[in-house]
């Protein structure tokens, strides 16, 4: 069973995780995810929206996985992680996020790389919660997580592991929308996507490798000295 599947259409592309569970990220799951994006970056597309199933849009990292893993294979996976982290974050076109439900750490993480993001109310929980688990935050995290959360909420979303409901996180201005449960997502998304197809997408890319790109490869070039010890 595929993880993650795509569409594209009318220059607008989606990307859907849905594993049955709780859309963990595994190998498979990022390689899935990396084919992917570089089908529709090839395709020309000029949009894409990254959602989950109902009720989750992913809960980061595989752990039962990481508990088999040695070492070395632990540090593989968070190199993984991150690679395929920062490519979204650095994207040539403009990436919606839609969480359908939980988003917790890797998840959040995800979500916070697009450029966009959206959140369906409903009982679910938005966390980075490493730090209340003992996992200190990489620097291309804390890269991507100031990028995406305000200021005024940067300490208690990243160092106190705060729990938020989907309503609290749109507030606090980490997600640009609140849609209500059951409602109709594309018809919700139309007209932030159209508004964003409607640039120039090579202008766009340029840009905004412009404003990312040095950044990323200075957190890229500690990269090995933060992974998890081999």
């Amino acid at each position: 069973m595929k993880k993650i599947s795509y569409t594209i259409e009318n220059n607008r592309a989606e990307i859907t995780m849905d594993d049955g569970k709780a859309n963990a990220m595994d190998f498979t799951y990022f390689e899935e995810l990396n084919g992917a994006l570089a089908a529709i970056e090839s395709s020309g597309s000029k949009a894409v929206i990254i959602k989950g199933r109902q009720g989750f849009f992913s809960g980061g990292l595989d752990l039962k996985l990481l508990a088999t893993l040695a070492p070395t294979d632990i540090a593989r996976l968070a190199e993984t992680f991150a690679h395929a982290m920062l490519r979204v974050f650095l994207y040539p076109i403009p990436t919606i996020a839609v969480c359908t439900g939980h988003a917790i750490a890797g998840g959040a993480m995800l979500a916070f790389a697009c450029d966009r993001r959206y959140v369906i109310e409903g009982n679910y929980r938005i966390q980075m919660n490493e730090l209340a688990i003992g996992i200190p935050l990489p620097s291309w995290m804390l890269l991507i997580g100031k990028s995406a959360i305000p200021a005024g909420c940067r300490t208690e979303a990243l160092l106190h592991a705060k729990a938020y409901t989907p309503r609290e996180a749109h507030g606090a201005g980490i997600f640009h929308g609140l849609i209500e449960n059951g409602a109709d997502i594309d018809a919700s998304l139309n007209d932030a996507v159209t508004d964003l197809m409607g640039l120039h997408m090579n202008a766009y890319s340029i840009t905004k490798r412009r404003l990312r790109e040095k950044a990323v490869k200075e957190v890229l070039a500690i990269l090995q000295d933060e992974l998890p010890s081999k």
